[in-house]
């Protein structure tokens, strides 16, 4: 089931991070990177742990894990799209913080662009608001997560190239 239309009204955040890393490398190593070691939580939002009840290895689309955060909370992760070396996107729904009370569900999109001799690489969430709830996504919550998005994009760049980095030992 598709959990945004395109006559539905969303919240969109997008952010970007350059990385040294060419567009394969790049999307080969953060598409099914740890989740522990990009986001370790920002503000009033948890980091994550890992993720559970994973199905594959994160690199088709129909794949499903929990994420596992880090204030004993969780939600449902459901990869519906994986365009190897490009772009890759899943939704996320069943969440059992507050965001329960604010969103039906979010659709995340992560795509990686040529830069230069590098790569510049977008994360979009895209907050589909429960109703009567879209003035609140986008003037608190969404700023709010903005600057989450911005450590955990740099924070994932940053852990692909050190990946690399070991794996060229």
């Amino acid at each position: 089931m598709t959990l945004i239309y395109a006559t539905d009204h969303t919240v969109p955040v997008t952010v970007q991070a350059r990385t040294r890393l060419s567009p394969e490398d790049a999307f080969r190593i953060i598409a099914p990177i740890d989740l522990s070691l990009v986001f370790s939580g920002w503000g009033p939002f948890p980091g994550v742990r890992g993720a559970t009840n994973q199905t594959g290895d994160w690199d088709a689309a129909g794949q499903s894990r929990n994420p596992d955060l880090t204030d004993g909370s969780t939600a449902m992760e459901k990869l519906t799209e994986y365009t190897e070396p490009s772009s890759f996107a899943y939704e996320l729904t069943g969440f059992t913080n507050i965001l329960r009370h604010l969103v039906v569900g979010v659709r995340g999109e992560w795509t990686f662009s040529p830069d230069a001799t590098g790569t510049l690489i977008r994360w979009t969430y895209e907050f589909k608001p429960l109703p009567r709830r879209i003035l609140l996504v986008r003037r608190v919550l969404g700023p709010l997560w903005r600057n989450y998005m911005r450590v955990g994009v740099h924070r994932a760049a940053r852990a692909a190239e050190n990946i690399s980095d070991t794996e060229s030992r």
